[in-house]
């Protein structure tokens, strides 16, 4: 008896070689990124700032990935989000709304210097050193950066008892304007907010 398979599933063995051949190829492309991987389980081991370590895995994958087009490399990249989540944390801030202003005020150029001599991540200016009797700490250190602009950006906020327009304003002293504000919340709505 010679039977006759329809011809579609002569071609049946062929087309499941070849699904399997592109669903390896998916799975490769998927796989992450050796030393990314190594970088978060390092950062999450010490993950201070964190409830947990599954917390930390997660927010640090989401927000390292919307951070490697501005730094590219890892370690940087996991480091950097490391201090804002502790620092922002220990401010009671969102580690999120300091991302935005950093990519605002910065482009997450640690090193940035603005026409008014505001430096490094947050724009910190140096007068602020002086004022706390600190003179020889360096506002390019990303952790000394991070724990000023965040504990200036909260006590703004505080004094305007939680208007963060407001509190916006005053920490890039535009108090009265709204440009500034706008940038930072379109910033934070389009890129940060975890949804």
């Amino acid at each position: 008896m010679n039977l006759r398979l329809p011809r579609f599933l002569r071609f049946l063995p062929l087309l499941l070689m070849l699904l399997a051949g592109m669903a390896a190829a998916s799975a490769q492309s998927e796989a992450p990124d050796p030393e990314l991987r190594a970088v978060l389980m390092t950062a999450v081991e010490i993950s201070d700032s964190f409830e947990d370590r599954y917390e930390a895995e997660v927010w640090l994958t989401d927000m390292s990935n919307r951070l490697a087009r501005k730094i590219p490399d890892p370690v940087q990249r996991i480091a950097l989000l490391r201090y804002v989540h502790r620092e922002a944390t220990r401010a009671r801030l969102a580690p999120e709304l300091v991302l935005a202003v950093i990519e605002v005020e910065s482009n997450f150029d640690r090193y940035a210097i603005s026409s008014a001599g505001a430096l490094g991540l947050m724009q910190v200016m140096p007068f602020w050193l002086h004022e706390i009797a600190r003179p020889s700490d360096n506002l390019f250190h990303m952790p000394t950066n991070l724990r000023m602009g965040c504990t200036i950006l909260k006590f703004y906020l505080d004094k305007e008892g939680g208007n963060l327009h407001r509190a916006l304003a005053r920490y890039n002293g535009s108090l009265g304007r709204n440009t500034y504000p706008d940038r930072i919340l379109t910033v934070l709505d389009r890129r940060w907010v975890v949804p």
